[in-house]
């Protein structure tokens, strides 16, 4: 038997075989779930493409967080599809290029409000797909870059994951009632396509390696994938409004 024998599982944010959202679709699949990809604009039909590399092709729906009648469109699908929704995967993030980098002042309001609201208030629009969906309690995970310090060139985006961190809580304290549970993975740097527009990626990835106490690569993304299926499965059932580093102990350590 598998984790997720018999659940149906959306995950968002899969663009291509590198994503971390697609090594928890393939992880979910083999765990037993039934699984539905969502994608966006210009990457939908790269999404298409990347669904067929999985064991079993997953039906891709088209999902803009920023437009309110996909929300509905999606929601919609997946009640005539499925009935009910057992687990989501958040993996949405983007910033303008000016959000990141050497300068913090730089970024104007309509730049940060893009990033805000696609890495950020998209937390809650999933939530709003999801837990109509849930009348048995289910499972919302996030993927996170813990927020809790100002890390080198991120920026805008440490902003707006900070902001994520603490729609978590919030979502976690009002829908708990309901059975339905919100956590986020906070991952150490992996190399996937979105760690590519971060202005110095390798500095994060040689300083996690040198100085993570379990050691860290950040080419292999499975500990990520694991620990997203655990939270989507039924052994966490107690577990609600937190942020799980996934990091090999950096975290802990104050480097």
């Amino acid at each position: 038997m598998g984790l997720l024998d018999g659940k149906r599982i959306l995950i968002t944010g899969v663009l291509t075989d590198s994503s971390l959202a697609f090594g928890t679709a393939q992880m979910a699949q083999r765990e037993g779930a039934e699984v539905v990809l969502t994608g966006a604009g210009r990457g939908l039909r790269l999404t298409q493409r990347t669904a067929r590399k999985l064991d079993t092709e997953p039906e891709v729906l088209e999902l803009d967080v920023t437009d309110p009648a996909h929300v509905v469109a999606v929601r919609d699908a997946l009640a005539e599809k499925w009935g009910s929704v057992d687990g989501v995967l958040h993996a949405i993030g983007f910033a303008p290029e000016v959000c990141l980098g050497d300068d913090f002042m730089e970024a104007t309001w309509d730049d940060v409000s893009t990033a805000l609201h696609i890495s950020t208030f998209s937390y809650k629009t999933i939530a709003e797909i999801a837990v109509p969906l849930m009348p048995n309690g289910g499972s919302v995970v996030g993927l996170d870059f813990d927020a809790t310090v100002a890390w080198p060139t991120y920026n805008w985006m440490g902003v707006a994951k900070a902001g994520l961190e603490s729609a978590n809580r919030y979502l976690a304290r009002q829908h708990g009632p309901a059975g339905i549970r919100f956590n986020l993975v906070a991952a150490g740097p992996i190399r996937t396509t979105a760690a590519k527009s971060i202005p110095g990626f390798n500095d994060f990835q040689d300083v996690w390696e040198s100085k993570a106490p379990l050691g860290w690569d950040a080419k292999d993304p499975t500990a990520v994938s694991k620990a997203s299926i655990a939270m989507l499965s039924d052994w966490f059932p107690q577990t609600t409004g937190s942020m799980i580093h996934v990091d090999g102990g950096y975290h802990a350590i104050g480097a």
